[in-house]
């Protein structure tokens, strides 16, 4: 739809040359020539747009402006007025206006000034919407589970969300740790505050500290402008650490004075910024190992581990596999446009004896591939992966065990569940690190992301590079 604009003025050459300027822009264009006529069309027409004059018989600009800001309110209003006089404007302004033009016009300013402020209309709008989705995906009972660890996650959550204090969540790779912590953040007085992600695992170490805190221009070759870091990003809500394991040691010291003085300092910069953030930090390695190793310091465990909240793997909680299915089930549905009637008994036998070494990510992943292809009303156990359906615990040995019958066999079929299978066995021995796994199999990074697209094995935050990708 093109978007809707009113412009309103008491003088028809004004009124005739924003109508045509605009329709020439692609929008399309009503005109009023006071504010009383303005509103009337208001009550009858909706828009994106208001500009209008300031001084008007019967009814004046600001008149008018506080009038769309009482009914109105998601309304961008843009203010006329004659150059040299922009006073009221700017009180205008403090009301709730976007912005003004100034009188006589110049077309290009104009196009610019309206196209700014459609865009920003878009994006409060998408923003809220984006709002309203986040307290909804990460509400309580989106983290799904009966279990009895599943419980204790919720009433922790509960309890954490409601406080300041810092957070570590520890859990294997997919048991949905970023979800806790947006939970936590959603379901507290920061919620109307910015929830900011940094996966650690992802940024080279040379950008690590820019990132993080921040840049003056030309401290650095590149650095061409003045850089906002993640932490000012985040300031007054919460900054995701999420694995924060993989930090160099040497952003590990910044990290620990941010934290106890709270306060930051951008690269080049000779002053101090204060900040109010609150941590919540996810891993899945052993910070306390890796302290004895010498990779993690101490004194940084101890301000992220105020409170510690760990997620239990999928095979410690296999009766919530069911109902992660049927959310999944539900989810895909949506997403993809199907409508599968449910999962038989069998198929969900199946789902319930697999050890699932991705966990909850691997569950969802399973389900989203089997909506996708399913060609029937329900799920059975031949529309699963075929390595879900390898018996025993799906050893991988039973997958070289073949037998090649009068009828022959599907080589590519059987090869690519044995790669597949030894992708999320080398993931898992890797902790989640797909550079570490592509290393215990011999193959260059750029091969193993290759291999887990080509199996759906990519998850969010595998945009990492190294040398040799």
């Amino acid at each position: 739809m093109k978007p809707r604009i009113l412009a309103v003025d008491d003088e028809e050459s004004i009124r005739e040359f924003l109508e045509i300027m605009l329709k020439k822009e692609g929008y399309e264009v009503t005109t009023a020539e006071d504010g009383q006529k303005a509103t009337e069309l208001l009550k009858k027409k909706s828009f994106d747009m208001v500009i209008s004059d300031l001084q008007m018989p019967n009814m004046t600009g600001m008149e008018l402006l506080k009038y769309v800001k009482d009914n109105h309110p998601e309304l961008v209003f843009m203010i006329i007025t004659a150059f040299g006089t922009t006073e009221s404007a700017v009180e205008a302004m403090k009301l709730g206006a976007y912005d003004y033009i100034t009188k006589p016009f110049k077309i290009d300013e104009v196009r610019i000034v309206i196209a700014n402020a459609l865009r920003s209309k878009d994006l409060e709008v998408e923003n809220r919407q984006l709002k309203k989705e986040m307290q909804k995906e990460y509400s309580f009972q989106n983290l799904v589970g009966n279990s009895e660890k599943m419980h204790q996650i919720y009433e922790l959550v509960k309890r954490v969300s409601q406080s300041p204090t810092n957070v570590l969540i520890t859990g294997e790779s997919g048991t949905g740790k970023e979800m806790v912590a947006k939970a936590i953040h959603v379901n507290g007085p920061l919620k109307n505050k910015p929830f900011v992600t940094v996966n650690c695992g992802a940024i080279p170490e040379n950008l690590m500290e820019s990132e993080m805190f921040g840049h003056k221009k030309g401290s650095f070759t590149g650095a061409i402008q003045d850089k906002v870091g993640l932490f000012e990003v985040a300031d007054g809500g919460t900054l995701f650490l999420d694995e924060v394991g993989e930090l160099p040691l040497s952003i590990q010291v910044k990290l620990l004075r941010a934290i106890q003085e709270r306060v930051i300092r951008r690269v080049g910069a000779t002053d101090d910024q204060k900040i109010e953030v609150r941590i919540i930090a996810a891993t899945n390695r052993d910070l306390e190992d890796m302290i004895r190793q010498g990779g993690f310091r101490e004194d940084l465990f101890y301000r992220l581990n105020v409170i510690h909240l760990r997620v239990p793997p999928l095979r410690e909680r296999a009766d919530d596999v069911v109902l992660l299915a049927k959310h999944f089930l539900q989810k895909y549905n949506q997403r993809l446009n199907r409508a599968i009637n449910g999962i038989s008994d069998e198929a969900m036998k199946v789902l319930k004896k697999y050890d699932y070494p991705g966990n909850v990510r691997e569950l969802e992943n399973i389900i989203e591939r089997t909506v996708a292809l399913e060609t029937g009303a329900t799920i059975l156990p031949e529309s699963l992966p075929p390595f879900v359906n390898t018996p025993s615990g799906r050893k991988l040995a039973s997958s070289y065990e073949i037998e090649i019958g009068d009828d022959g066999i599907d080589l590519e079929k059987i090869i690519g569940q044995m790669e597949k299978e030894l992708l999320i066995k080398a993931i898992h021995k890797a902790n989640g690190v797909k550079k570490k796994a592509a290393k215990v199999l011999g193959i260059t990074f750029r091969s193993m992301r290759y291999r887990c697209d080509k199996y759906g094995l990519t998850s969010p935050g595998d945009e990492e590079m190294d040398d040799e990708a």
